[in-house]
């Protein structure tokens, strides 16, 4: 959470930490929406500013990198799950697959960075699913939950981390219990279940 003033009322907004872990340095990705107050705020912060935030907190990090991994994200989910993967790429002793969820082209954010990220490890497999994809598009259209059956192999070997709109990560979750895997070892954060029901 950061804290923050607006127009003389205290103010808090949540943002997820993309932080890979052993450095000593907090990234957050923020997108500047005009009409967002947290937003607009941390975008017009410089160097040296003092901000306010509460104690980092979250389920979602990388368990066990012995294990086969993984991820799948839609949308900001992927903010979370990024770090994790490029953990993994460096320290996973299996095979990761990410599978990452957005409306087109234009949005999918870490594109270039997730791209040369899997073109040096063999060991990572990524996946673009596009629920409004154009024309141009040759790669998996609908939704990410659409395209599970095909990853659903080595199920006791595999922890799963999901991240992204909850009714996603809820239908995921149930997807991936259905077809038999341990729900140790699936990981979310865990309020997705009750948003989900609002």
């Amino acid at each position: 959470m950061v804290h923050f003033e607006n127009d003389g009322e205290e103010e808090a907004r949540p943002y997820t930490a993309a932080t890979l872990p052993g450095t000593n340095e907090l990234v957050l990705v923020i997108k500047r929406y005009d009409d967002g107050n947290g937003s607009v705020f941390m975008h017009e912060r410089e160097r040296g500013d003092e901000i306010e935030i509460e104690e980092i907190d979250g389920n979602l990090h990388l368990r066990n990198p012995d294990r086969d991994a993984v991820f799948i994200a839609t949308g900001t989910g992927i903010t979370p799950l990024y770090p994790m993967v490029r953990q993994y790429a460096a320290d996973g002793e299996g095979h990761a697959h990410l599978v990452f969820g957005e409306r087109d082209r234009e949005h999918i954010i870490f594109r270039e960075s997730v791209d040369q990220l899997q073109a040096e490890n063999e060991t990572l497999t990524v996946d673009y699913v596009l629920s409004d994809a154009d024309e141009a598009w040759d790669g998996p259209t609908g939704h990410v939950q659409d395209h599970l059956p095909d990853l659903l192999d080595n199920l006791e070997k595999t922890d799963f981390y999901i991240c992204g709109v909850p009714e996603m990560v809820v239908e995921t979750e149930d997807l991936l219990v259905d077809a038999g895997v341990d729900e140790a070892n699936i990981y979310t954060e865990g309020w997705e279940s009750d948003a989900a029901d609002e």
